[in-house]
Order: C-alpha cells, then sequence, then structure tokens
C-alpha cells in the first residue's frame, strides 16, 4: 500500500508540474510576448545636408545705419551657419586691406563666403550707361577675386517706368512696361550682350556669374532662361535662384528654374514682409530642390520686419531642416 499510494503521489505531481508549466507557457506567448512593442523605427538615412549661408542683407535691407560685416561674420559663426553672402552696397569701404581683413574674419571664424550679390541694370537705351555698369561689374568680380568669392550675383536690371513699386501693385503682377520706343525684346538682347562682356572678364578669374529672378525683366521666368540659355556655354553662367521673387505662388517658377541653379537665395518674411509678404511651404521648396538634384549653397535673405536678433535664428532652424535631405 505505502509503495502505490508513494507512486501515486508521484505521478499526481508530475502531472501538476506539466499543467503549471503549460500554463506559465500561455500566460507568456499572450502576456509580454504578445504585449510587446514593435521596436521604434529607425529615422529617415540623411543623404545630404545643404550649406547654409546668410546674406549681410538680412541685417541691412539697404536702410537704417549700416551693421558692419564683421559683426555679420560673428553672429553666423556663433549661429552655427556655414558661410556668408556679402551684399556689396553693405560693404563699410571697398579697399584691399578691408576686403582681406574680412577674408581672414571669416577663416578665422569657420565661415565660406560663397556670394557677393551686386547690382547693375543693363536695360538703358544709353549705351554710355550700360558701359559704366559692366565696368562696376568688372570691379566687383574682382573685389569677388581678391576676397576669394567664388560666384557674383547679377541682375538684368529694370526699366524705371513704375515709380512707386511698394505703394502700387507691381509685386502682384511683376509687369514693367519698356520705355516708350523700346521693347523687352530690346532688354533681353542689352542683357545677353552686357553679360557676355561680364563673362569674358569673369573666366580670368574663375568667378561664376549668376543671374537672378530679381524682378525686372528677369520675373518674367521664360525671358530668364532665354538669357540663361543663350549665354550658358560659358564656364562662368550661372543661375542664382531667388525663393521669393515671384508674382504669386513660387512653386511652379521654381520647378522650372531649380534644375539650373548654382546658387539659392531663400526668403523669409517674419514680421510681415519689407515689400510685399508672400506664404512660403519650404517643405514643398525643399522637396524641389531635392527632385533637381540641387547641391549647392542656400543663402538666407531674411526680408521681414522682425529684429534679425530673433527672425535670423528661426530662419536658420527652418532652413536647415527643409534642405537636410533624406531617402
Amino acid at each position: 500500500m505505502m509503495e502505490h499510494s508513494s507512486a501515486s503521489q508521484t505521478t499526481s505531481s508530475r502531472r501538476d508540474w506539466l499543467k503549471k508549466s503549460s500554463l506559465i507557457g500561455s500566460a507568456l506567448l499572450t502576456g509580454s510576448l504578445a504585449n510587446a512593442t514593435e521596436p521604434a523605427q529607425k529615422p529617415a538615412a540623411v543623404t545630404r545636408r545643404l550649406p547654409i549661408a546668410v546674406s549681410t542683407y538680412s541685417y541691412w535691407p539697404l536702410q537704417g545705419a549700416k551693421y558692419p560685416i564683421k559683426n555679420v561674420i560673428e553672429d553666423a559663426a556663433r549661429l552655427g551657419f556655414d558661410g556668408v553672402e556679402i551684399l556689396h552696397r553693405s560693404m563699410e569701404e571697398e579697399t584691399v586691406a578691408y576686403q582681406n581683413k574680412l577674408k581672414r574674419l571669416a577663416f578665422d571664424n569657420g565661415m565660406a563666403l560663397p556670394l557677393l550679390s551686386i547690382h547693375q541694370n543693363f536695360l538703358q537705351p544709353d549705351v554710355a550707361k550700360r558701359k559704366a555698369d559692366i565696368q562696376h561689374t568688372f570691379k566687383c568680380i574682382d573685389i569677388a577675386s581678391q576676397m576669394g568669392i567664388p560666384c557674383v550675383r547679377m541682375n538684368t536690371g529694370s526699366w524705371g517706368t513704375v515709380k512707386n513699386k511698394r505703394q502700387g501693385d507691381y509685386y502682384k503682377h511683376g509687369i514693367e512696361p519698356p520705355i516708350e520706343g523700346y521693347t523687352d525684346e530690346d532688354g533681353i538682347k542689352w542683357t545677353i550682350d552686357g553679360m557676355g562682356e561680364c563673362l569674358q572678364y569673369a573666366e580670368k578669374s574663375g568667378v561664376v556669374l549668376a543671374l537672378e529672378n530679381h524682378w525686372g525683366l528677369s520675373s518674367n521666368i521664360e525671358y530668364l532662361l532665354r538669357m540663361y540659355n543663350a549665354l550658358k556655354g560659358s564656364p562662368s553662367m550661372g543661375l542664382n535662384v531667388d525663393t521669393g521673387n515671384f508674382v504669386g505662388e513660387p512653386y511652379a517658377g521654381l520647378e522650372k528654374l531649380a534644375p539650373y541653379a548654382t546658387i539659392v537665395q531663400a526668403k523669409t518674411y517674419y514680421g510681415g514682409g519689407t515689400f510685399y509678404d508672400k506664404e512660403m511651404d519650404y517643405e514643398r521648396i525643399g522637396k524641389i530642390f531635392q527632385k533637381a538634384n540641387y547641391k549647392g549653397f542656400v543663402s538666407l535673405e531674411m526680408e521681414g520686419k522682425e529684429d534679425p536678433k530673433t527672425s535670423v535664428p528661426k530662419s536658420l532652424e527652418l532652413l536647415r531642416k527643409v534642405f537636410t535631405f533624406t531617402a
């Protein structure tokens, strides 16, 4: 009896153990394993981070007391920009000593100087006036060469027939009638001829001349591309694409220009625009340039009324985000 009882207890214990093991296994399957969270997705791989510069125009929009370029370079380095675009009119002087001082300061702060933005007007019937602007451009090419700046921003200029662009509706339609007795075709020819002379000079220094969609004749994208295509045979010819200088929404125009872009100027309007307000979908703009395989500099032109001390850092954060391309 004792042996039989002992055997029965052993068999019963074995059954209980198997039963408990089965319950534990089920609990594991229906509990911690079933409720296990999905592994966190890895962030999208970064394929390219475009370098971001800031224009001195962001701190001095052609009015009021000039903000020293020295300060812009130091501010840009502190904020984390990659470079500084120099607006020619914001230079305090043009001596070689001054140019070298800025170049050294930029180097010491790890800042590139990718662009010198200048002004000229080819839409002038007076040949002597056009020649004077060509000579002005030669001088600015020399400045760029001296400072190690690889690219100069160029304009077509304007007819000058719309006198109060800010007060009227010019920025809504972008149409400026030619001077009486002339046509836009004259202006296109003068621009191509004038740019051609400037390109020959620029080629000697290895400086790129980037024609911008800068209102005037160039607000017509078809005109701009005609001029660009007529001159693109020069190794110094480039295109400067400004995200804000469009009539209405910029996206269709950007789609057309982005494949040819040498450098990009990105407008922001914090505090309301100085000349006009424009809603900018920069997520969309970033994708346009990514699709075009753009690889160059993006230069911030903050053209709003907000203090640059707050608007420039906000702009940098925005541009860093949208011009960091992912797979």
